[in-house]
């Protein structure tokens, strides 16, 4: 493992991001992992963050609120089956690292694990956390995203440690 400034590979992060990347979480003995495609790298409160957003509804949301931090692992190369699997089925329901034919990787300063093979993780406790004001949402983004009503909570992750696998 090579530490990288959370900068370096932000841009291509973002990017893969929007394909789909792995949001782990840990708790009570309880690992999960589920599909993520939608995120932010930034900088508040003077500190580096990583914004994730997961819905009340999934099985990830109990181990956050418990773990209170999360870790991103972004594929560099091509993990696209995994992510299927990842994204369509519930850690309530299914071991899916093991389904998925994953490894973890132990994180370096948090207790949640990485994905291995992934190439670029970004290791977060959570400093905010907000759920979203339905109210406060453009309508056409509700309508699209929202039908079912499930609204996400915000999750503000200080960005602990990132770094590339070698």
């Amino acid at each position: 493992m090579r530490e990288v400034p959370y900068t370096e590979y932000a841009t291509k992060a973002i990017e893969i991001l929007s394909k789909g990347a792995f949001l782990t979480t840990a708790h009570g003995g309880k690992t999960n992992t589920m599909t993520i495609a939608w995120g932010n790298i930034g900088f508040m409160w003077g500190k580096p963050v990583f914004t994730v957003m997961v819905r009340p509804s999934r099985y990830t949301y109990q181990l956050i609120e418990q773990s209170g931090e999360f870790t991103v692992s972004i594929p560099l190369q091509d993990m696209q089956q995994a992510l299927a699997l990842c994204g369509t089925k519930s850690g309530r329901d299914l071991d899916k690292i093991a389904a998925a034919g994953l490894t973890l990787l132990p994180g370096q300063k948090v207790a949640t694990p990485v994905i291995a093979g992934c190439g670029l993780h970004y290791e977060c406790k959570i400093v905010y956390k907000q759920p979203m004001d339905p109210a406060a949402l453009d309508p056409a983004y509700k309508a699209k995203c929202y039908a079912s009503g499930d609204f996400h909570t915000l999750y503000f992750g200080e960005i602990v440690a990132c770094y590339r696998e070698e």
